[in-house]
């Protein structure tokens, strides 16, 4: 199933993930819970996706290599200028970091990929209408295409229902 109800320890995950983290890495100043997970309430696929923030870009290389350090491979930024992908490399073994699906993401604290996540994070927080419109989004792909095909459903997700996430994010803004 990709989508699936909210787990309460979705956060506890992000905790446990993030104090491996900061044990381990340095240069780095904040890590946070992002996308659907971090949504107190939201459905979502059952994967952790978490922002490292840098200061600035030359921090990177050695970010990069304590990542490697602890298991992690390095994936480019499969697309998002200013933001690069980390996964588990199944060469170093970790109770936490390879039972827990995540996603791990680097950017500079400048990053507007970084700010959106951030923005669209708290104001669905803090809007249950728009947390429940967002949900409703989900559900409607899901009872179209099905449970089956993340692809499917990451594709529709970003594409059909852009103007969603572009109308949230400018609601944020003028909150702000």
């Amino acid at each position: 199933m990709i989508v699936v109800e909210y787990n309460k320890d979705w956060k506890k995950h992000f905790y446990q993930i993030k104090e491996i983290l900061e044990k381990n890495l340095s240069k780095v100043i904040g890590i946070e819970h992002i996308g659907s997970t971090a949504i107190i309430g939201m459905c979502a696929k059952p994967i952790i996706d978490i922002d490292i923030i840098i200061d600035n870009i030359n921090d990177f290389e050695k970010i990069k290599n304590e990542l490697e350090l602890i298991g992690y491979a390095h994936e480019g930024n499969l697309g998002i200028i200013g933001r690069d992908a980390f996964r588990r490399n199944n060469t170093l073994k970790n109770k936490i970091l390879d039972k827990i699906n995540h996603h791990l993401y680097v950017c500079t604290k400048d990053n507007d990929e970084l700010k959106r996540h951030i923005l669209f994070r708290d104001y669905l927080n803090k809007n249950f209408n728009k947390k429940m419109e967002y949900s409703n989004i989900k559900k409607k792909i899901i009872e179209k295409y099905g449970n089956e095909d993340k692809e499917k459903y990451v594709s529709v997700k970003e594409t059909e229902y852009k103007w969603f996430f572009e109308k949230m994010i400018k609601e944020a803004e003028l909150e702000k």
